[in-house]
């Protein structure tokens, strides 16, 4: 796809966006811009974005599968002969010192080899574990990245850093900047949903801040959709209340909220407003959005999915949805993959759990043309060490933040690739290193956002979610 055209490139740097938006909000020009920027001239969309698009998007959409608790790039993506051959030995301390670790220090560091055998898939040949039989059918599909880095060792931190790119308290997450900078295209639903499901070993809590707006306007946070009972808290009607009442009741506090922001001024209240008003709307589509009984039974099949279960692979089917119906950011989220024990037991629980439904979500969106605009994400906040943790038979592995393996699939992304590499033992990212910053601008770019252009003053900065630190986009795994 081409750049756009250097007409409506001079226009957008002569016009502030409401003036712009108003002269095109009829006629040839928005017609022509639509089929550049996907949701553009729509009014919620127009309405919520704050960034005009500096290049054409080449996706719509993320969903970022989220394995929490930080999978081993060791038993999925990253074979090392040479740690298998090591296996039991001490490892060298050449590897590990003066480096972070998590609870192995002061231990008795031993090397532990892989307990995954690795095959090549597809025509391109990649290197895929046994773990993942199903994924690896994507193999062509997927672009593979064995060089990720992260800088916080511990799962809530590292998962702040992971969704907000920083520590600092009150940081707007990923899906609030993507909403922020191009607005929601579904007027019904929240621009960023969260799903949450667990089967493995320790569970890690998972804080509902890492979906915060942050410092934006609250309308931007992530919404949690459970798949149990209610899908949303209170989206139904307490008994005798019509939804001609409720309608009432919204227009009447919107209209004091209103008088309140004349005399007040506060942005808040405007969040406030489209909250309730988007509240009201979600009772309609909702419910009809969570019943997956309509699907077909070979596509409850392809998922594993079963209606009101809750599982990854029901939150799985339930992303499609969402995608479907123009949600910007979908965020799942899979707690178990806290391996520090009994690897390949929990290894081949959690596989079971989130293998087949993440092959389907990608050949589901394939097969209805929409994998092309959907870009997917898969990974957990940080991976696991090349050293044993724990005694006995199956023995685990502690927290590792120097090289860890994530992929990602479709929206521009291109398959059957793997990029950079860890170091003989899987311990140091060393070739073609991906810090999560990267990851971040990458995404960015893939949405048409600049990443140095999205950007908000707060508190005496221009905030970015790649940071004010160097962010490079990694263009050798796009088309």
């Amino acid at each position: 796809m081409s750049e756009l055209p250097q007409h409506i490139i001079q226009e957008i740097e002569r016009a502030n966006r409401r003036q712009f938006l108003g002269s095109l909000s009829m006629g040839v020009g928005a017609a022509a811009l639509s089929q550049w920027l996907p949701g553009f001239g729509s009014p919620q969309a127009t309405a919520g974005g704050h960034v005009l698009p500096s290049h054409l998007p080449k996706a719509k959409r993320v969903i970022f599968l989220c394995m929490a608790g930080g999978p081993s790039h060791l038993e999925t993506f990253d074979p090392k002969p040479r740690l298998t051959e090591l296996d039991g030995a001490p490892m060298p301390g050449s590897f590990t010192e003066g480096m972070p670790i998590a609870q192995l220090q002061g231990a008795d560091l031993r090397c532990l080899g892989s307990r995954a055998t690795f095959s090549k898939h597809g025509e391109s040949g990649q290197t895929i574990s046994n773990y993942l039989p199903h994924i690896a059918t994507c193999a062509d599909d997927i672009a593979i990245v064995n060089s990720m880095v992260t800088e916080q060792i511990n799962h809530d931190p590292a998962h702040t850093f992971m969704n907000t790119g920083t520590i600092v308290p009150d940081r707007p997450s990923m899906g609030s900047w993507v909403n922020y900078g191009l607005g929601s295209i579904n007027e019904d639903l929240p621009g960023f949903v969260v799903l949450t499901s667990v089967g493995g070993r320790n569970p890690q809590p998972i804080a509902a801040r890492q979906w915060s707006s942050g410092f934006l306007p609250s309308r931007l946070s992530g919404v949690e959709f459970h798949g149990q009972g209610d899908p949303v808290h209170y989206v139904g009607n307490p008994p005798g209340i019509t939804s001609d009442c409720q309608s009432h009741l919204v227009d009447a506090v919107r209209d004091l909220n209103r008088l309140r922001a004349e005399t007040t001024h506060d942005p808040e209240i405007d969040s406030r407003i489209a909250q309730h008003e988007l509240a009201f709307r979600m009772q309609t589509s909702i419910p009809d959005l969570m019943d997956i009984k309509d699907e077909s039974k070979e596509t409850l099949e392809m998922y594993g999915a079963v209606p009101g279960d809750g599982s990854f692979a029901s939150n799985c089917l339930l992303a499609r949805r969402l995608a479907e119906r123009g949600v910007r950011f979908i965020q799942l989220y899979h707690r178990g993959w806290d391996h520090h024990g009994g690897l390949k037991q929990y290894m081949d629980i959690c596989c079971r759990n989130c293998d087949q439904p993440t092959a389907a979500l990608i050949q589901d969106l394939k097969q209805r043309g929409m994998l092309e605009d959907t870009l997917i994400v898969w990974g957990g906040e940080f991976g696991r060490t090349p050293m044993s943790q724990g005694g006995g038979a199956d023995p685990g592995r502690d927290h590792h933040i120097k090289g860890f393996s994530m992929f990602l699939v479709g929206g521009g992304v291109k398959g059957g690739v793997t990029h950079g590499a860890t170091d003989e033992l899987g311990y140091n990212a060393v070739e073609d290193v991906v810090h999560v910053r990267d990851l971040h601008a990458t995404m960015l770019n893939l949405l048409g956002l600049d990443h140095q252009r999205l950007s908000v003053p707060y508190q005496g900065l221009d905030v970015r979610l790649t940071g004010v630190e160097s962010a490079r986009i990694v263009r050798e795994i796009l088309t």
